[in-house]
């Protein structure tokens, strides 16, 4: 997947430990973890907005593009 989760970078910087985000953003802990992880596809733009609050950061700072294979391909095509 060509978008990275840098999530656990952020939480690390800040010396926060995911259990406080999750009680602090209403989220479960089960569901940050997978966010960390990136695991998922896609994300609510409250939660996105609820940490970067909490965390005092911007989007660009919890995720990265990274273009794989096929999103090179399609460039290359056009």
């Amino acid at each position: 997947m060509p978008i990275i989760m840098r999530l656990d970078v952020m939480l690390a910087k800040r010396r926060i430990r995911s259990k406080t985000l999750a009680q602090a953003i209403g989220i479960t802990e089960a569901n940050l973890s997978l966010l960390k992880s990136g695991k998922v596809n896609g994300v609510r733009f409250s939660t996105l907005a609820a940490i970067c609050r909490y965390l005092d950061c911007q989007p660009g700072d919890l995720m990265e593009y990274t273009p794989d294979d096929e999103a090179e391909s399609l460039k290359d095509a056009v």
